[in-house]
């Protein structure tokens, strides 16, 4: 259940029970009207004037009840809304407690500007369950000047049991449809350098904050981390699963200056590049004759042991490790890093991975997200020996252009029922880069393109939100 459904069906639930308190009130002047009308003793003034006096207070009454239902609707939804929003900040930051009442009373503030006026309004705002849920609680009322005649001076817009002050219950890692698994790919190539990796660094960070639940009992939420530059690395113990047991090295004829040839050799990295094949675009398990190529070169891979490929887990202390030391380098092989957000995803994959990083089953139940995120286009590939194409003595790609294979496998990732976001940095007006993270995205909105830092962290953020969002729970 989304928060809008819950907040439909809250209202349209409020609206009945305030229908049945108004006719409640309507129906006791009502019966006063008719004791008056059934009083036969006296003469005909009497009953006249007494008549007249009960039907000025059944007007009165519809008047000031009007008032009051008026005030008290709009009363409840400014609570909702100020509810959400403190329990919004508690998403971000569990301990600024005073910052998540100072919003919900800013919010609230906002939102009875236009209200009927009331009296004693004593609504305030709270953290509560550790942090878990956030409250209102007091009352208001609204005077009934006409009312008053029958020794009604003012109604409560609430009911004193509290069962009617709104309450949201924060879902940090979930919004209760199942457990949750997340890729979250980052782009660590050169062009990422200087405070643009920092920015990145900082946003990556709060993301893994809001959707990580530090609490796995009720619901699971996981999440994989792809840095990728040239290629991915992966954890040592993972390598044999994924590409069997690769030469050390390949030999090549390269074109020598003078025109000439000589046998060129390249040693085999700790990186891994493509895979081809029937299944290069499918999330079929890695076995022989399909798993996918390491990357060979003359120097060693651009991503350092400390940017391994961490698979799925809840280690937020881990995550946010592995993130802070990230580096820049190496040229953007985004096709690699899209594959390897699919494989932290898929049940198929498991066998690179000790149990408790392992996928789950694809299933309505356990929702699946990965998050693409780069700063420009993607622009290296590999030929059939695993050497990037144009090095000298490579052949022509082993596959499509990088950008169709990555364009390719998200339409694959999309069929398996994955949600993919995608999140372009300083993109510059690049067109291609700009297709290619649409295409991408499950929808248009799911694509966001960042011009700074301040932009991508609220891109992260929002995304984060959006998979973990708030409920009214009362």
């Amino acid at each position: 259940m989304t928060v809008h459904a819950a907040r439909s069906q809250r209202g349209a639930r409020g609206l009945l029970a305030d229908q049945t308190r108004a006719g409640r009130l309507i129906m006791s002047v009502t019966q006063s009207f008719s004791r008056f009308k059934a009083d036969r003793s006296g003469d005909v003034a009497i009953m006249f004037a007494l008549m007249a006096v009960a039907m000025c207070l059944f007007v009165g009454a519809g008047v000031d009840i009007g008032r009051w239902l008026q005030a008290r609707q709009q009363t409840i939804a400014a609570m909702d809304a100020a509810v959400l929003a403190g329990g919004r900040e508690l998403q971000l930051d569990s301990s600024n407690i005073s910052g998540a009442i100072a919003t919900a009373k800013k919010f609230y503030a906002e939102n009875v500007k236009a209200r009927t006026p009331v009296i004693s309004d004593t609504i305030d705002f709270t953290a509560a369950d550790n942090n878990k849920s956030f409250t209102a609680s007091g009352n208001a009322y609204v005077a009934t000047p006409l009312l008053a005649f029958a020794n009604i001076t003012k109604l409560p817009l609430l009911d004193a049991s509290g069962v009617e002050y709104s309450k949201s219950q924060v879902k940090q890692g979930g919004n209760g449809e199942g457990d949750l698994e997340i890729a979250l790919m980052l782009d660590v190539t050169g062009s990422m350098s200087g405070q643009k990796i920092k920015d990145m660094r900082a946003a990556a960070t709060d993301l893994v904050d809001i959707v990580v639940s530090s609490d796995q009992s009720q619901q699971k939420s996981r999440l994989a981390l792809i840095p990728f530059s040239e290629g991915v690395r992966l954890p040592s113990d993972s390598n044999a699963a994924a590409r069997g047991s690769p030469a050390s090295s390949v030999t090549l004829t390269c074109n020598g200056w003078g025109g000439g040839t000589y046998s060129c050799t390249y040693d085999r990295t700790k990186c891994v590049a493509e895979r081809t094949g029937a299944d290069k675009y499918t999330d079929e398990a890695p076995a022989a004759g399909n798993y996918v190529m390491t990357i060979y070169k003359s120097s060693s891979c651009e991503l350092s042991s400390s940017e391994e490929l961490v698979p799925l887990t809840s280690d937020k202390t881990l995550l946010k490790n592995r993130i802070k030391n990230l580096e820049d380098g190496g040229s953007t092989a985004g096709q690699i890093g899209t594959a390897w957000a699919w494989y932290t995803l898929s049940p198929n994959w498991n066998t690179l991975w000790p149990a408790a990083n392992q996928a789950g089953a694809y299933s309505t139940k356990l929702r699946k997200i990965a998050i693409l995120m780069t700063d420009g286009e993607y622009n290296t590939d590999y030929d059939s020996h695993g050497v990037k194409t144009g090095t000298n003595g490579a052949g022509a790609a082993a596959n499509a252009s990088s950008t169709q294979q990555a364009r390719d496998l998200c339409t694959a990732i999309k069929a398996k029922g994955i949600v993919v976001y995608t999140v372009g940095f300083d993109l510059g007006g690049n067109q291609t880069a700009i297709d290619t993270l649409n295409n991408c995205a499950t929808e248009p909105g799911k694509f966001y393109n960042t011009a700074n830092g301040e932009q991508l962290k609220e891109a992260f953020r929002d995304i984060a939100l959006k998979i973990s969002q708030l409920y009214l729970t009362q």
